[in-house]
């Protein structure tokens, strides 16, 4: 039976807020060895025996930042893997998303093709337990049976879900405890954390929606059915129809499948495995020093106990403080208390009631085409250093509200302006009116920088209407 790793890359991620925002949420955080969980969960599945090809579900927003992450570790697999996407273009939980993949598997693969369902902001650090576990897993999915993975609990956890079981018979699934009820868990020998992980095969994974959740897969078929594809030599693409899947039933694939059937097996494990649910959780995979602290980036501390503190563009320095996180991005600071880590999201939720640009981007944000900083944002003006990756196109596109003066800082720039096309050159400069039409290309080899410095009455993104789009972003 063929395996196919289903990666779930979703979430927010408001728990590790300033770093995940919602245009850079948790799967896409890099951690100290460079890669980011996404990018962890990809190779955790190209690395499995015989697996040949991996399908991710993730937002349609995020689309090319989720196929970048993918592309750039493709090289570090021993075999070629073969990219199928499916593209939500709003989340509606896990279930339609299962189900559009095991749908999406077995016409492409056979009903009988075992899927393995990863979520993208998992952390697993044993990939020899894991391989193992997910042997085990197969072996009982080509049974017939819908296989959940339980980790065998290392303390009382008041964050996860815990499952009662009987060797790989479940009992019961049961919701998150209190720390009283947790710990009668743990001590019992009983239960298992719920790591929201699954095998089974497409076939088995539609007989049981079928059964017990008809109005989910029927329309996710539906959707599947009116829904854009594309396949090309590198990668497959899947772009969900927005209309038909707002229709989709939002829900769990808990709710509305594990804990309805008497057909589900576990198979415990010791691997390692984490959901990096919280600043604390994250600054657990550091080392500390002699004093409990945990650094990552740039930081001095005296006279400090039991910190982490993160830091990648300044100096960040604490004295006399303990039991703290400290998490400094270019454009927001974070302080709390360990014991809070958890409370972090009412920030994030706070932010996002406000509409507050800092819920949902970073200073430096990711396009198709390459990215950009924000240097500077005063009244009147804004500073923007910007990067197109060789081959890059911008939209072609046109402001109302703001002009706009580019420098090049290196490589070629090829510039459409009011219907005009120049080349600007290293240390050279153009100008861009408002109500111009106008484009940006790097046709080079490699990446060109520019610094755009805008001024206007109104600088905000959505002063931008783009008439033609590479991307597919043209209204």
């Amino acid at each position: 039976m063929k395996l196919i790793p289903v990666i779930m890359c979703g979430g927010a991620g408001s728990r590790l807020w300033p770093v995940s925002r919602e245009e850079h949420p948790k799967p896409f955080i890099r951690l100290a060895d460079g890669k980011s969980m996404l990018q962890k969960a990809w190779l955790r599945g190209a690395s499995l025996p015989s697996v040949t090809d991996i399908v991710t579900v993730a937002s349609h927003a995020l689309q090319y930042k989720t196929m970048d992450a993918c592309f750039e570790v493709a090289n570090e697999t021993e075999q070629a893997i073969h990219n199928r996407y499916i593209l939500e273009p709003a989340g509606r939980n896990t279930a339609p998303a299962i189900a559009a993949a095991a749908l999406q598997v077995a016409e492409k693969y056979g009903e009988d093709a075992l899927m393995l369902m990863l979520a993208a902001d998992h952390l697993i650090q044993d990939e020899n337990a894991f391989s193992a576990a997910v042997s085990r897993a197969c072996e009982l999915a080509a049974t017939g049976k819908l296989v959940t993975f339980g980790i065998t609990p290392s303390h009382a956890e008041t964050a996860y879900g815990y499952i009662e079981a009987e060797g790989t018979d479940v009992r019961r699934f049961v919701e998150k405890p209190d720390l009283a009820t947790a710990e009668e868990y743990v001590a019992s020998g009983d239960y298992l954390w719920n790591s929201g992980m699954f095998c089974f095969s497409a076939e088995t994974l539609i007989d049981e929606m079928q059964q017990h959740a008809p109005d989910i897969l029927e329309a996710t078929r539906a959707c599947l059915a009116g829904s854009q594809k594309v396949e090309t030599d590198d990668f497959d693409k899947v772009t969900l129809n927005a209309a038909l899947f707002s229709a989709v039933p939002n829900n769990s694939i808990d709710y509305a499948l594990m804990e309805q059937s008497d057909n589900v097996s576990v198979v415990a494990c010791d691997i390692g495995w984490s959901d990096i649910g919280s600043w604390a959780a994250l600054g657990d995979l550091i080392t500390p020093d002699a004093l409990g602290n945990r650094i990552q980036g740039d930081a001095m501390l005296h006279d400090a106990r039991n910190c982490y503190v993160q830091s990648d563009d300044r100096m960040v320095a604490a004295v006399g403080v303990e039991n703290l996180i400290i998490v400094d991005t270019s454009d927001a600071v974070l302080v709390a208390s360990r014991d809070s880590a958890q409370e972090v999201r009412y920030i994030y939720q706070s932010l996002k009631e406000q509409d507050n640009d800092a819920y949902k981007i970073h200073n430096m944000a990711t396009r198709p085409w390459g990215n950009y900083r924000v240097l500077d944002n005063c009244d009147g003006f804004k500073i923007k250093r910007i990067e197109v990756k060789p081959g890059g196109v911008l939209s072609l596109q046109v402001h109302q509200h703001r002009c706009e003066h580019w420098v090049v800082v290196s490589g070629t720039a090829k510039v459409i302006n009011n219907g005009r096309e120049i080349e600007v050159n290293t240390n050279e400069s153009t100008y861009i009116q408002a109500g111009h039409q106008h484009r940006l290309e790097n046709a080079g080899e490699i990446p060109l920088v520019i610094i755009e410095v805008q001024t206007g009455d109104y600088l905000g993104e959505d002063d931008i209407e783009r008439l033609e789009d590479i991307y597919g972003r043209a209204k």
